[in-house]
């Protein structure tokens, strides 16, 4: 499936809709859809905008929607961990991954 056709489809939007959100024409986003014209730089930054996904994603260089998302420090969206996915963890747990850290840290120290 073409990726801008599935984000579209994800947020329930007509081609008419995301049309007037990238301010083009409804056959243009058919044609994106349909793979028969490729979106200009330009319109690829727009979707990546209105989408909030790199313009890899939307180009299928990657499974990874938004791989430097401030609510990932640890990088953990690129071994496939969506935080959408989960529930915060609870006070225990938090506490274990900071004894975890604090180890890692500690055999990490400089000497």
């Amino acid at each position: 499936m073409n990726r801008i056709k599935q984000l579209r489809e994800e947020n329930r939007w007509t081609q008419e809709h995301l049309a007037n959100k990238l301010n083009c024409a409804i056959s243009s986003i058919a044609m994106y859809e349909k793979e028969d014209r490729k979106p200009s730089l330009e319109v690829l930054v727009k979707l990546s905008e209105i989408f909030n996904c790199s313009i890899d994603y939307i180009l299928f260089k990657t499974d990874i929607r938004n791989p430097q998302e401030p609510n990932d420090p640890l990088g953990l969206a690129q071994i496939g961990f969506d935080i959408n996915n989960y529930t915060p963890p609870t006070e225990t747990q938090k506490e274990q991954i900071k004894v975890i850290i604090e180890t890692i840290l500690k055999d990490n120290k400089k000497k």
